[in-house]
């Protein structure tokens, strides 16, 4: 049993190493290179997009005090609802409404997604920003407008960048689904693969797409230092526990 298993993992190795070392299995539109790209595009355009929405509602909220949970409430239903029902529910609206295949069901999902860590986060952190020095800023003759841009935003930067980050692991790793709904991302060398039994491409899609995770992840940490440098030592900022990819 236990070299059967061995043989088995052995063999699916080598169809890996023997499919990423085939140069034409990385040119063309179903090349790992082109493919990639495909991937990251998508997930680039969903955390724009969610951030573009989550951020400044959840810092508003954050701001005023007043009806930052009945808001955040309603963001974290997207939490209860897995992204594969969500891509089946939106695939044939898709088609239906002319918007074609793959790209913007699966962009849809992820925003939904990705909202729900952002705003979280954005919105806990100005609005635990310590009253008295708010109080102060105002003191001043800050405006409103002036409290949130240039005290309350700076202190909860390193939150609200957190945020940013767990959602961008979340859509690096859920991306993979739109391979069933027609996106020709590194998610369709996982479907391929199951669907040929061709260990090589699924390996391929899997380890191509934890590196794309794991380099979000060490970007982030570098934009964290780089944001905010008054950070000397090292603190557990995430407000939200990584949360697991919903099949």
């Amino acid at each position: 049993m236990g070299a059967s298993t061995g043989g088995a993992l052995m063999g699916a190795v080598q169809d890996f190493t023997d499919f990423v070392s085939t140069s034409s299995n990385w040119w063309g539109d179903r090349g790992i290179i082109h493919r990639s790209i495909e991937h990251m595009r998508l997930s680039v355009a969903s955390v724009v997009v969610a951030s573009a929405i989550a951020t400044p509602a959840a810092m508003l909220f954050g701001h005023v005090k007043r009806g930052g949970l009945a808001a955040q409430s309603i963001v974290n239903i997207g939490r209860a609802i897995p992204s594969f029902a969500l891509l089946a529910l939106l695939f044939p609206l898709s088609l239906q409404y002319g918007f074609g295949l793959g790209f913007w069901p699966t962009l849809v999902a992820l925003v939904l997604l990705a909202i729900p860590p952002m705003f979280t986060n954005a919105y806990v952190g100005v609005r635990d920003v310590d009253p008295a020095i708010v109080e102060a800023s105002r003191g001043m003759g800050m405006g409103e407008r002036q409290v949130l841009l240039r005290v309350e935003t700076p202190i909860a930067l390193p939150l609200i960048i957190t945020g940013v980050r767990l959602a961008s692991v979340q859509v690096v790793a859920t991306a993979t689904l739109g391979g069933l709904f027609g996106f020709n991302g590194l998610g369709s060398y996982i479907f391929e693969g199951f669907a040929q039994q061709n260990d090589g491409k699924l390996l391929t899609g899997a380890v191509a797409v934890a590196l794309l995770a794991i380099a979000t992840e060490l970007i982030f940490s570098l934009i964290m230092r780089r944001a905010t440098p008054w950070l000397s030592t090292k603190h557990d900022l995430d407000l939200l526990p990584p949360i697991p990819v919903p099949l």
